[in-house]
């Protein structure tokens, strides 16, 4: 999706993660005259003309009167409401629609478009790295989305990082709670890792650079190589300090600890969802 493809992109909201995609398009040399944002917050909407280039409104039904291409950026709860104004005139245009809110099936999408339901629709659950072009962006779409579509939605999201696209729509919650929510899970765990060289007499500015760094090392590692056993396994000496590490965060049960950590963001995605139903 880049300067000269002639599709103009519309998002409904330009929050954290509208920003993320718009400034990940950008960088890909998406004209910044093809991207219109709609968002009701005018200090972030000024944020984002002023800092981006690009062109935002108040209305999203300005952004839908020009959208080849529209980016469902809302809070789940506020999808009803943002999409039952623009039911006509989607109807009418039938843009590619992709929706990066949280929970929402294709089906509770289709509902809250009503006589645009038959608009291509296609669920996203990408991740704010996006915003340096390293995220990760699982993608569903039902089968009556062509192979163009699944196309065009995937190169707006490969503008981003990988993507990987998802057949089963139920699974989609699991990519939310491992994609979606698992940058938070790192920098947690990078937290703690400072917090526990800070304990061992580290500096604290020198224990959070360590422990940044560490992070963002290990990443690069998988991201060149995503075989996560055998890179744990080529950073780790039998008997040595990071399999005594390793052994004793076993013992603690970090792999329960994180199975029912996703667990419990799936069960909060579903529970957004059913509540954006009822709005």
């Amino acid at each position: 999706m880049t300067r000269g493809s002639g599709e103009h992109i519309g998002f409904l909201g330009g929050g954290h993660m509208g920003r993320a995609l718009v400034v990940s398009l950008l960088r890909q040399g998406t004209d910044p005259a093809s991207i219109t944002v709609g968002e009701a917050d005018a200090a972030r909407r000024d944020a984002l003309a002023t800092e981006l280039g690009i062109r935002t409104v108040a209305d999203n039904l300005a952004v839908a009167l020009e959208a080849d291409i529209l980016l469902l950026a809302v809070k789940p709860q506020d999808m009803y409401a943002a999409l039952r104004p623009l039911q006509d005139v989607l109807a009418r245009r039938r843009p590619l629609l992709i929706s990066i809110a949280a929970g929402l099936t294709v089906a509770q999408l289709r509902d809250a478009l009503g006589a645009a339901a038959s608009s291509p629709v296609v669920r996203a659950m990408p991740n704010r790295p996006a915003m340096l072009g390293v995220g990760a962006t699982g993608l569903h779409a039902p089968p009556d989305v062509s192979a163009a579509d699944r196309a065009r939605a995937a190169a707006v999201l490969g503008a981003a990082g990988i993507v990987a696209w998802i057949e089963d729509e139920a699974l989609m919650d699991a990519v939310t709670a491992v994609c979606g929510s698992g940058p938070a899970y790192f920098f947690r765990l990078a937290e703690a890792l400072a917090e526990a060289g800070r304990a061992q007499g580290l500096p604290a500015e020198v224990a959070d650079r360590l422990a940044a760094a560490t992070l963002a090392g290990a990443g690069a590692m998988a991201a060149a190589d995503p075989q996560l056993a055998a890179l744990r396994e080529s950073v780790t000496s039998r008997g040595g300090t990071t399999a005594a590490a390793l052994a004793q965060f076993e013992a603690d049960g970090l792999g329960r600890s994180v199975a029912r950590a996703v667990e419990a963001a799936v069960v909060r995605g579903r529970e957004l969802a059913a509540a954006a139903s009822g709005a």
